[in-house]
C-alpha cells in the first residue's frame, strides 16, 4: 500500500468508529454560556464583562447578546479575560527540542516523530494555541500524519496547517544531510536544484498531503552552510515554486533572513515572509504596497538561544550565529512596526521547548508593539494569513468555539498570556485550571 493510501484505510477505520451527527442533531446542542470579567474579541475590541454562548463546536452570540440568550450550563471563570484560541504561524511539533538533524535522522524513526508532535500537540493545545501552522519537521510529512489524527478526532491537539516536507537546495538551509558524504538518507530526500526539479518538488509535496509550500530562499541560522543572510535559490526557482503552488490552489511560505533572497520572495508572490530578519527599507516598501505577502517574525527564539542555547544542545558557532541576527531580528521588527506592515505571529516553537510559544508576545512589547496588536496579530490577523478567518481567530458568532481564558487584563501585563487558565477548542474543554474550587 502506498503511503497515502496507507493513511486514507487508517482514517477509514477511524472514521467509521466516529458517530456522524446529523444537521437536526447539530440544532439540538446544548449550549454553554462563558462568562469572565472581561473579553477580548480579536479584533481590537475589548468588551466588559465578557460572555461567549457556544453551542455544539460553534459560537453563537458573544458579549450582551450571549448574556440575553437562555443556556443548558453556565462556566463563570470570575475575574479572567476571554480570548479567542490563540495562533501560531511557525512551529515544528515533531522535532524534539535539543536533537539536531544528524542525530535525529540516525537514531530516531518517523514513529517515535509521531509520537512526540502528539505530546508537543496537546502540550501547544493547553497553552492557548487552538490553531496552528507547522512549518516542516525533519522526518518528512510527520506533520501530515499529526494533522490528520487531530482532524479524525483521535488525540488533541491544535488545527494545523501544514508544510510537509521543505523545498531546500543542495547545501541549503532544508540540506539535513550534514555528515559524511558516504551516508545516504533516502527519507529525507526533498532537495531540489534547478527550476524542473523546483516545480517537481512541489507536486510530490502536495500528493503526499502538504497544506503549502515551504521553500528555503536563503541560509538558516541553526543550520550550517550559507550565512543566513545569503540566497539559496535563484529568483527562477523561487518564483516557479509560488507559480507550481498556486496551480495546487494552495501558498507559499518563505524562509528567508537576507535582504536580497526576501525581496525575490515578495516578487514571486509567497504569502507569508518567515523571519525576515534582514527587511531593508525597499524590502518593507514592497511588502506595503503586496496585498498578498505578509511578514512572520520569530523573535523569542532569538532571545532564548544565545541564553539558553547550550542548554539546548546548539552548538556554539551557531549560537554566536544567532547573537549577531538578534540585532537584526529587533531592528527590522521595529522598523516594520513604524511602516504599519500587517504582521502575523510566528515564534518557531520546537526551537525552544513547545507551550512556551506566548512569550513571543513579552519580546514584541518590549520593542513597541502595543499589546492590543500583538494579541490580534495572534488571533484575526494570523487566520486571514491562513485563510481561515471564517472560522478561527475572533469571536464571532459562527465561528468555531475556539476560547481560551487568561487571568487579569492582558492589556495591563502582556504576560498573562502565558499563565493560561482555560481552553476550549470547538466546544470541547482542554484545559480547566479552576475546576476544582466551582
Amino acid at each position: 500500500m502506498t503511503h497515502t493510501g496507507a493513511r486514507n484505510g487508517l482514517l477509514t477505520l477511524i472514521a467509521a468508529t466516529i458517530p456522524i451527527l446529523s444537521p437536526a442533531l447539530h440544532a439540538q446542542d446544548a449550549t454553554t454560556l462563558i462568562r469572565a470579567g472581561r473579553l477580548i474579541d480579536g479584533n481590537g475590541a475589548l468588551v466588559s464583562p465578557g460572555a461567549v454562548l457556544v453551542a455544539g463546536e460553534r459560537i453563537e452570540a458573544v458579549g450582551a447578546a450571549a448574556l440575553s440568550h437562555p443556556a443548558d450550563r453556565t462556566i463563570d471563570l470570575g475575574d479572567a479575560t476571554l480570548l479567542p484560541g490563540l495562533i501560531d504561524l511557525h512551529t515544528h511539533l515533531t522535532d524534539k527540542v535539543g536533537v539536531h538533524w544528524e542525530e535525529v535522522l540516525t537514531t530516531t524513526t518517523p514513529a517515535q516523530a509521531a509520537l512526540y508532535g502528539a505530546a508537543n500537540a496537546l502540550t501547544t493545545l493547553r497553552a492557548g494555541f487552538t490553531t496552528v501552522r507547522d512549518m516542516g519537521p525533519t522526518w518528512p510529512y510527520t506533520d501530515v500524519e499529526l494533522r490528520d489524527i487531530i482532524d479524525a478526532g483521535v488525540i488533541p491537539g491544535p488545527r494545523m496547517q501544514v508544510a510537509g516536507n521543505y523545498v531546500s537546495s543542495t547545501g541549503g538551509a532544508g540540506d539535513a544531510r550534514q555528515f559524511s558524504i558516504y551516508v545516504d538518507v533516502p527519507a529525507v530526500r526533498n532537495l531540489a536544484d534547478g527550476v524542473d526539479a523546483v516545480r517537481a518538488a512541489v507536486r510530490t509535496n502536495h500528493k503526499h498531503g502538504a497544506d503549502f509550500t515551504k521553500i528555503l530562499a536563503t541560509g538558516a541560522v541553526l543550520s550550517q552552510g550559507l550565512s543566513p543572510g545569503a540566497q539559496q535559490y535563484s529568483d527562477e526557482e523561487i518564483a516557479v515554486a509560488v507559480e507550481e503552488t498556486n496551480r495546487w490552489g494552495r501558498f507559499t511560505a518563505a524562509h528567508a533572513h537576507g535582504t536580497e533572497g526576501i525581496k525575490a520572495a515578495i516578487r514571486a508572490g509567497v504569502r507569508t515572509i518567515d523571519h525576515g530578519s534582514m527587511l531593508d527599507d525597499e524590502a518593507i516598501a514592497m511588502l506595503r504596497q503586496s496585498d498578498h505577502t505578509y511578514f512572520v517574525p520569530t523573535l523569542y527564539v532569538g532571545v532564548i538561544v544565545p541564553r539558553d542555547g547550550a542548554a539546548l544542545g546548539i552548538p556554539e558557532p551557531l549560537i554566536q550565529r544567532s547573537t549577531e541576527m538578534m540585532r537584526h531580528r529587533n531592528s527590522t521588527f521595529r522598523r516594520a512596526l513604524e511602516a504599519g506592515l500587517t504582521i502575523g505571529f510566528g515564534t518557531d516553537a520546537g526551537v525552544f521547548e513547545h507551550g512556551h510559544n506566548a512569550r513571543e508576545f513579552q519580546v514584541r512589547v518590549e520593542i513597541g508593539e502595543s499589546e492590543m496588536d500583538a494579541i490580534t496579530s495572534a488571533t484575526s490577523i494570523s487566520a486571514m494569513i491562513m485563510g481561515w478567518e471564517s472560522d478561527v481567530g475572533s469571536l464571532e458568532p459562527g465561528k468555531y468555539a475556539d476560547v481560551i481564558a487568561v487571568p487579569g487584563n492582558p492589556l495591563d501585563d502582556i504576560t498573562a498570556l502565558e499563565r493560561v487558565i482555560w481552553v476550549m477548542k470547538g466546544g470541547e474543554i482542554h484545559r480547566d485550571d479552576l475546576a476544582p474550587r466551582r
